[in-house]
């Protein structure tokens, strides 16, 4: 594949991990080696999933329960910094091409962790990996050390006349 960039998806729009998960089929269609490492979520009851396993490695860094900045909980810091040691692991492991880290952004802007652990994976990344960091609230240092940022923005979502998650559709 050559030298690997750095993308990212941010912004308050739908359509973040959308874009990853479409990056990652692309990928597939390549014959490369993918793995998605999903921040505060924990089920393996995701569409990506169920479709893309064994094909795509994924793994999980979240609990069951929703995660609210005003609220943190021990065990969610945990967890977060445990997957951001195996995602140090998985980037330098060279056994991927393109990796995918969602909701990792998240992370920094509810101060899970700091922005100095995001910015040295990407600083320190081997030239030939790919990486994606998704998520709401990417700072300016982040977006300044990326390749490519692209902000989705949102404009309407039926979210706000109460339309919760559909199966098949938000996961």
């Amino acid at each position: 594949m050559g030298k690997g960039y750095i993308h990212i998806y941010t912004g308050n729009g739908k359509g973040k991990t959308t874009a990853a998960l479409g990056l990652a089929i692309r990928a597939l269609g390549r014959n490369k080696r993918v793995c998605i490492i999903q921040f505060l979520k924990y089920s393996k009851d995701y569409g990506e999933y169920l479709f893309l396993s064994p094909r795509i490695t994924f793994l999980y860094f979240g609990l069951p329960h929703f995660v609210y900045p005003n609220d943190l909980k021990k065990e969610d810091i945990e967890i977060a910094l445990s997957g951001i040691e195996k995602s140090k692991e998985i980037i330098f492991s060279n056994l991927y091409d393109l990796i995918i880290l969602d909701e990792i952004l998240i992370l920094v802007l509810f101060k899970m962790i700091d922005e100095e652990e995001v910015l040295n994976l990407m600083k320190n990344k081997p030239e030939e990996v790919e990486l994606v960091l998704t998520g709401r609230g990417a700072t300016k240092r982040i977006i300044e050390n990326a390749d490519l940022v692209t902000e989705m923005r949102e404009v309407k979502h039926y979210y706000q006349k109460g339309v919760k998650a559909r199966e098949g559709i938000e996961f």
